[in-house]
């Protein structure tokens, strides 16, 4: 039987069928092969932006396509009356290669933060102190779009029309160590934030805060959480940023990265910590489903390996030099920070809120980057990126801001 045509589609298209809460590019993306994508009209775009951190292994890894196919013609999904091979080794992997004992597997960020938010409050009401719930989060954080991470989140923009909001929460500044210790007491359950704030434009911790939050945690019985939905799985040159810092959480979150474009996503904890999850405390129909975590594990072997991570780290300094050159010839940046593949570039103040502008821009000349607010261009490319795919990259950025001086 000859397969029936594709229902031809546009752009046009989502405005009739899809509810608008995101406002979409006009090219569709079609397919990819590594760093590249090629639209729907056959225009090859080179991707700096990787689904937002997502696709750090590149489009269409053959070794993360084969164990998907693999495991495709075994079992999908199985119901939580059962665990699964695949699940098992990955969590082992995850287990051997972290501070982690054990492993809960979830579908997205949102989802690995909830059940770590949850998981946190549940460990102190196991331990005789139900009272012990306040969570300090910071502004400009970014931890999901459920209602109790939308509120971890500590950004108004993203809260605003769903209140009544979940409570117990106190948000500080981010990086600011006084206010940090005016605020931890006894009855503080959980610190929770990003070791690099991705939407909060691409701002690292420093090690001096990172050290004051473990501290305080420890001196007041609470739980340090980090957020490394974005930063993890090898985007910042270690397999996850706190091996940066040298400080060891008591909770980590991680996703996108972590399954290659796949969804699923993991929290990671401590034996003692875990034990208050007893059977139906806490689940997901989906997480730890074998095919996701095939991919995932196939994904990890990748991202864990020491040419990769040393990858990271030499196409780190190249792109960081690279925006550092463009930023001096344009005057167009005031700050280039962040770690690893994961680089944030603030525009200076004649670009200020032009951060859109330069990205529409670059998809004119067939580069794909991000924003993380008004103004500052968020860099996210494969952890695989070539040194020659890189230098085409810059070429690129550097034409598009040419474009718009």
């Amino acid at each position: 039987m000859t397969a029936a045509p594709k229902q031809a589609v546009s752009r046009e298209t989502f405005n009739t069928v899809m509810v608008p809460n995101y406002n979409p590019m006009a090219i569709i993306p079609d397919r990819g092969e590594g760093s590249r994508l090629w639209d729907t009209d056959g225009k090859e775009y080179l991707d700096f932006a990787s689904g937002i951190a997502v696709s750090g292994v590149g489009h269409c890894h053959p070794k993360v396509v084969g164990a998907l196919t693999a495991q495709a013609n075994k079992v999908w999904h199985l119901s939580n009356l059962f665990t699964n091979e695949p699940a098992l080794r990955l969590a082992e992997k995850f287990c051997a290669a972290t501070f982690a004992e054990r492993v809960f597997f979830a579908n997205s960020g949102a989802e690995a933060n909830e059940a770590a938010l949850k998981l946190a409050r549940k460990y102190h009401s196991s331990k005789g102190r139900a009272d012990k719930v306040e969570i300090i989060a910071f502004e400009q954080a970014f931890h999901g779009r459920t209602l109790f991470t939308v509120t971890a989140g500590g950004q108004p923009k993203y809260a605003e029309g769903f209140g009544p909001l979940p409570g117990g929460f106190t948000h500080l500044p981010f990086n600011d160590i006084a206010a940090l210790e005016a605020q931890v007491s006894d009855n503080t359950c959980a610190v929770f934030l990003e070791p690099l704030q991705g939407e909060g434009g691409v701002r690292p911790a420093t090690p001096e805060f990172i050290q004051a939050c473990r501290e305080l945690c420890d001196k007041h019985g609470a739980l340090l959480v980090l957020d490394e939905v974005q930063t993890g799985n090898g985007r910042t040159g270690e397999l996850f940023a706190y091996q940066h810092y040298g400080v060891t959480p008591d909770i980590l979150t991680t996703a996108k990265g972590m399954g290659g474009g796949f969804p699923i996503s993991a929290m990671l904890t401590t034996a003692d910590i875990a034990e208050c999850f007893v059977p139906g405390t806490h689940g997901s129909t989906y997480g730890g489903n074998p095919l996701g975590a095939a991919v995932a594990e196939a994904v990890f072997e990748i991202v864990a390996s020491p040419a990769t991570l040393a990858n990271v780290n030499a196409r780190s300094s190249q792109l960081r030099e690279g925006l550092l050159a463009i930023g001096e010839k344009y005057g167009v940046f005031s700050d280039v920070r962040g770690l690893g593949l994961l680089l944030g570039a603030e525009l200076s103040a004649d670009f200020n809120e032009r951060a859109r502008d330069i990205l529409v821009a670059c998809v004119g000349e067939g580069l794909l980057v991000l924003v993380a607010g008004l103004s500052v261009l968020r860099f996210a490319p494969s952890l695989l990126i070539s040194e020659a795919e890189m230098a085409q990259g810059l070429a690129q950025l550097d034409s598009a801001i040419a474009s718009i001086c």
